[in-house]
């Protein structure tokens, strides 16, 4: 939606305005079906695979680099000295070497072509073949090297005393072509992924990057160069291969700190404090920038699926009979079907659904992102133990050794006493340290939201009944603690649902409010908020000539006051975190407020719509608890339908039909009634878009709900209120009038209401005196 301005604008502009098209408002609706869509299914092909991408093809280039600085084979000596370490390198054959350069060069350009197209340099169209057609020849490349090199150990070897005997080894060169090799394989497939969907129309040809997601790459860059170059640096000066200074360099700058290898010279020692802090610097940018994308952006995603599959779980699992919704596998609460309920009851009742479903979609999510990160590290762990227990066989690790160097590496301990000493353990270390430094710190902050945050409160809990009470003393303390679980247990035993028979139990009910007083509290609610808006010297001024003008235009003065004052009491909770959660009462209110009742009346040049309010929650003309709208009608399957004057009338259904809405059927009707409705329920299971049959039905439960929106209800609120806002404003200033759905009247209904009530009462209080002595008057008669 274009920028909120207060219309008013200059001259020149305001004859363009009065010719503008209803084009905005078109735009206007586009914006909103892209805000409430649901969430998309292509999110991991439009953006995940790109970051991939970036933090994966800098590290796998890195190991292309290893793989070319150094011979792929070697010698290993007679024993006593039979390490690996101590071989001597066997040149490797020149046609070799050209193919691991030119697959650098072709990692490098798709490098290139990938940020390029990040930082909007280079179009779509172009960089992302550049970068699939980098990748993969990059992996071809390097698996045609590994192929030939493991095809024979003397390939390529012309003279015979360049053989080597039957006790040799592959250097750390080749583990690094091997990693290499299959990170541009697996990014060139998984970007090839990113192109169909962009081509099939399911995303633009852009990368919808934050500006710390576009930074990624870079920072991983930055780091791995750092990396490489400090190892140059301290290789050189401490006399290591450059492939060991290498493994030192991750060795420290992760904080892992294993002690094989150590700075000797004063030299060295002093480079060692500026090169760690900033390594360390530079991983807390990349480490945080994972985690940013992960526990922030991942997390709204994931959320957002969640809460669309609980939601059409519920849809799908109505009870007409229990009269209950279940908003989980085992919880089901209250939901009547009642067709004596008024459309707002009806929406209320959706409201407090899905209410119930974003806290157990919330819930889930925590849990879910707890399970994964635990369930990654588990593997680093178990899975990582395995392999250097085959690395280092020679060493004759034990699968235990191996689990207790994994644990203490995993958790940055590094006491030192095991350390990988062969080529293939010490280049898998750093491609496994590499993963795990950063999935260990998503890991804790997932515990922050669940397992730390447990015992944050149970420490909380039980210093309020020991050593910390409060304010009330324990007595207190303990007895409002001893409610709050026994309510909890009470509800939790309510909602529980359990499987087959076990579900089967009767259930209480919660009563619900006859229309018309729920009509009254609504009228009553409105009032005071919009009582809150009226002081006490705030008397419009009456004309007598021209009353009804004046109450228009005082009622639309008031309206755009009431409108600017309510911008701004939700513009404070916009930053508010957790976001704020608004309450039936608020939302009705601020519905009422953008525009709800559906009697739009454009105006030439109109730049938004009157209606603001999607379909499914819109409330029908005429009050504001939508009293005169079709009845709400439960059919068979559970589902609300609104009947119109296309619906047949209820007098037009058969006796079964009228008796099952009634709710007095006989039990064989009933349990037919109720596997019919399952299994229709299994069906609408299997449709692709769960809400075929329901988008009507719904309004709170729809896929238009605001609930739904991928934005915080503050800026769904807010963007509307400053939209109708600068509606109104904008008709005013062209000299159109329109009558505002809220009115200095609507704050007075509630006493005008108690007035009519007290004199109701006074009436029916006088008539029954005066009947009581028109009896005493004709007993006296009688007697006399």
């Amino acid at each position: 939606m274009s920028a909120i301005d207060p219309g008013v604008e200059e001259g020149i502009k305001e004859s363009a305005d009065d010719v503008e098209s209803d084009k905005n408002g078109a735009d206007y609706d586009h914006d909103e079906a892209d805000t409430l869509q649901q969430p998309s299914r292509w999110w991991f092909a439009s953006t995940a695979i790109p970051l991939l991408a970036g933090t994966f093809g800098p590290m796998a280039t890195g190991f292309n680099i290893c793989a070319l600085v150094q011979y792929w084979r070697q010698t290993v000596p007679l024993p006593p000295n039979d390490l690996e370490t101590r071989g001597h390198k066997i040149p490797d054959p020149t046609w070799l070497v050209v193919i691991n350069a030119l697959s650098l060069v072709s990692a490098l350009v798709g490098n290139a072509a990938l940020l390029l197209n990040m930082a909007r340099r280079v179009k779509f169209s172009i960089a992302q073949p550049t970068t699939i057609t980098g990748f993969l020849t990059a992996g071809i490349l390097l698996i045609a090297d590994l192929a030939a090199i493991t095809s024979k150990h003397a390939y390529g070897l012309t003279k015979p005393s360049l053989v080597p005997h039957a006790r040799h080894a592959l250097t750390q060169a080749f583990y690094y072509a091997i990693f290499a090799a299959v990170i541009y394989t697996i990014l060139g497939l998984l970007m090839c992924i990113t192109v169909y969907g962009a081509n099939k129309g399911h995303y633009s040809k852009d990368f919808h990057l934050t500006s710390s997601q576009r930074t990624l790459m870079l920072q991983t860059m930055s780091f791995i160069t750092y990396l490489m170059l400090g190892a140059l640096v301290f290789g050189y000066l401490e006399g290591w291969e450059y492939l060991d200074a290498v493994y030192w360099a991750n060795v420290t700058l992760l904080t892992v700190g294993l002690g094989d290898y150590h700075p000797s010279q004063a030299l060295t020692r002093g480079l060692l404090f500026p090169f760690a802090i900033g390594g360390i610097l530079m991983v807390g940018l990349v480490v945080g920038s994972i985690r940013s994308l992960i526990l922030e952006r991942g997390k709204e995603k994931l959320g957002a699926r969640i809460v669309e599959k609980k939601r059409s779980y519920a849809i799908h699992n109505v009870d007409d009979r229990k009269q209950t919704i279940k908003v989980s596998m085992f919880a089901s609460v209250d939901f009547s079907t009642d067709p004596s309920l008024s459309p707002a009851q009806k929406r209320e009742e959706e409201f407090n659904i899905m209410r119930k479903v974003q806290k157990a979609a919330e819930r889930e999510r925590r849990y879910f992102g707890l399970s994964m990160s635990s369930s990654f590290a588990l593997i680093l762990w178990l899975v990582g133990a395995a392999v250097f227990q085959q690395c280092e066989f020679e060493s004759n690790w034990t699968y235990l050794q191996s689990l207790y160097f994994s644990f203490t590496s995993l958790l940055t301990i590094g006491y030192g006493d095991f350390s990988p000493i062969s080529n293939s353990g010490r280049a898998f270390f750093v491609l496994w340290s590499l993963l795990a430094v950063p999935s260990l710190t998503i890991l804790i902050s997932n515990m922050g939201d669940t397992v730390i945050k447990g015992f944050s409160d149970l420490t909380i809990w039980i210093g309020s009944l020991t050593v910390l009470p409060g304010e009330s003393g324990v007595r207190a303390s303990s007895r409002q603690a001893m409610k709050t679980f026994t309510t909890w247990a009470r509800d939790s035993a309510k909602n529980f649902t359990g499987p087959g028979i076990l579900g089967a139990y009767p259930r209480q009910h919660e009563p619900r409010v006859e229309a018309t007083e729920y009509e009254n509290r609504m009228l009553d609610k409105l009032a005071d908020r919009l009582g809150s808006h009226i002081g006490d010297d705030d008397q419009p001024a009456a004309n007598e000539n021209r009353q009804d003008e004046d109450d228009l235009m005082n009622d639309i003065q008031f309206y755009h006051y009431v409108l600017a004052r309510e911008c701004r009491n939700v513009q404070k909770n916009l930053s508010t975190s957790p976001p704020k959660e608004y309450t039936w009462e608020d939302w009705e209110y601020y519905l009422k407020l953008m525009g709800n009742e559906e009697d739009p009346v454009d105006f030439p040049g109109q730049r938004h719509p009157d209606i603001l309010v999607p379909d499914a929650v819109r409330a029908p003309k005429g009050s504001m608890s939508g009293q005169g709208a079709p009845p709400f009608r439960a059919n068979s399957q559970g589902s609300g339908m609104q009947s119109g004057s296309d619906e047949k009338d209820e007098s037009s259904y058969d006796e079964p039909q009228r008796q099952l809405m009634d709710g007095n059927v006989d039990r064989q009707t009933s349990m037919s009634q109720h596997l019919h409705s399952k299994r229709q329920q299994r069906h609408k299971r299997k449709l692709r878009n769960p809400d075929d049959d329901y988008t009507i039905s719904w309004s709170w439960l729809s896929q238009e709900s605001p609930l739904m929106s991928q934005k915080s209800e503050a800026e769904w609120i807010l963007e509307r209120l400053s939209a109708a806002l600068e509606r109104e404003l904008n008709r005013q200033r062209k000299g159109y009038r329109r009558k505002p759905p809220v009115s200095r009247k609507d704050a007075k209904k509630r006493d005008d209401r108690r007035k009519n009530e007290e004199s109701q009462e006074n009436g029916a209080e006088g008539a029954a005196r005066r009947r009581e002595q028109t009896g005493l008057d004709e007993a006296a008669k009688s007697e006399h």
